[in-house]
C-alpha cells in the first residue's frame, strides 16, 4: 500500500466520510498504487500519460463507465491532498477529462407488482412479519437502503406516522409514512424483542440479533421477488424507484419527491419524472392509434 494512503485515510475520517466511499477510495487509490509501481513508476511523478494508461487498463477490464468516473474523481482527491501537503507539485488528475456517464433509467414496478411483492412474506412466522415490515417501509418512504438498515428505534414516531431519516452524511429530513406501513411497523415491533437479544437501537435486526447488512436485505428483496414471480431483474434499490415514480404518476410535484428521496440535486429527481413522461406516451399512443 502507498506510503501517502493511511494519512489520506485518516484526514478523510476527519471529515466524516461514509464507510463506503471511504473503501471505495482505498480501493481504487490502491489499485492505481500497483498499476504504477508495476510500471517502475513513483506516485510522486505520475504524468498525464500514465493516467491516460491505467483508463485503458480499466477498460479493457471491462470496467463500467461510471466505476471508471469514480476511479478518476477518487484520484483526484487523492493528489489535491497531496499537493496541499507539498508531495507533488501539481495534480496529473486534474486536466484529464471525465467521461460522461450515460444515466440508465432505473427499473420500476407497476403498483400491481408491488403488492404482489409486499404480500410475499408469510406474516405467520416472525422473519416474515419483520420483512413485510421492512418492505412495507421501504416502499412507504422511499429511503435508501442503508438508510432503512441503519434506521434507529428512537426516529420511527408512530403516532404520528413519520420517521426521521439519516443520510450517510448525518444529514437528516422527515418521512411520513402510511396508515398500511405503520400498521405492519406495528406488528413488527411486537416480536422485535425475541430478535433483540443485544438491546440494539437499530429498528430492523437479522436473525442473529444484529444489523442487518446491505446483502442480507438484497437477499430478501430476491426472495420474495422469486416468490411473488416478478420476472424483472430488480434489485434492492427498485421500491426506492417505484415509490418516486408512483409519486409522480399520482401527482406530486417533483420538489416534494426532491424532498422525501433526500436528493440535493433536482436532475437525479428528474430521471423519475422521465419515466413517467414516456409512460404516458406510450399509454396515449396504445389508447389512440388504431394499430397499436
Amino acid at each position: 500500500m502507498n506510503k501517502f494512503l493511511p494519512d489520506y485515510i485518516r484526514e478523510l475520517q476527519k471529515k466524516h466520510v461514509s464507510k463506503n466511499t471511504l473503501d471505495a477510495y482505498v480501493r481504487d487509490i490502491t489499485k492505481f498504487c500497483d498499476f504504477i509501481r508495476n510500471r517502475d513508476e513513483d506516485i510522486e511523478n505520475v504524468e498525464v500519460v500514465s493516467v491516460m494508461a491505467y483508463v485503458q487498463y480499466l477498460h479493457k477490464e471491462g470496467r463500467a463507465v461510471s466505476s471508471i468516473v469514480r476511479n478518476i474523481v477518487s484520484l483526484r482527491s487523492f493528489y489535491k491532498y497531496l499537493m496541499l501537503k507539498g508531495i507533488v507539485d501539481e495534480n496529473p488528475i486534474l486536466y484529464y477529462d471525465i467521461p460522461k456517464v450515460k444515466h440508465n433509467i432505473p427499473k420500476i414496478l407497476t403498483v400491481d407488482e408491488v403488492d404482489k411483492l409486499l404480500s410475499a412474506p408469510d406474516t405467520s412466522k416472525d422473519k416474515g412479519i419483520r420483512d413485510k415490515a421492512m418492505l412495507e417501509v421501504m416502499y412507504a418512504s422511499g429511503m435508501k437502503v442503508m438508510e432503512l438498515l441503519n434506521l434507529n428505534i428512537y426516529n420511527v414516531n408512530l403516532k404520528l406516522s413519520y420517521i426521521r431519516c439519516k443520510n450517510s452524511k448525518n444529514k437528516e429530513r422527515i418521512i411520513p409514512i402510511g396508515s398500511v406501513a405503520v400498521k405492519y411497523l406495528k406488528e413488527y415491533l411486537k416480536i422485535r424483542p425475541k430478535l433483540n437479544i443485544y438491546n440494539l437501537d437499530f429498528v430492523f435486526l437479522n436473525l442473529r440479533g444484529v444489523q442487518m447488512s446491505r446483502q442480507g436485505f438484497w437477499k430478501i428483496v430476491k426472495h420474495y421477488a422469486k416468490v411473488a414471480n416478478i420476472g424483472k431483474n430488480i434489485n434492492a434499490f427498485t421500491l426506492r424507484h417505484s415509490f418516486a415514480v408512483h409519486l409522480l404518476q399520482n401527482g406530486a410535484d417533483i420538489r416534494s419527491v426532491q424532498e422525501l428521496l433526500g436528493h440535493k440535486d433536482l436532475s437525479a429527481t428528474e430521471i423519475y419524472e422521465s419515466i413517467v413522461k414516456k409512460n404516458k406516451i406510450a399509454e396515449v399512443y396504445k389508447k389512440f392509434h388504431p394499430r397499436a
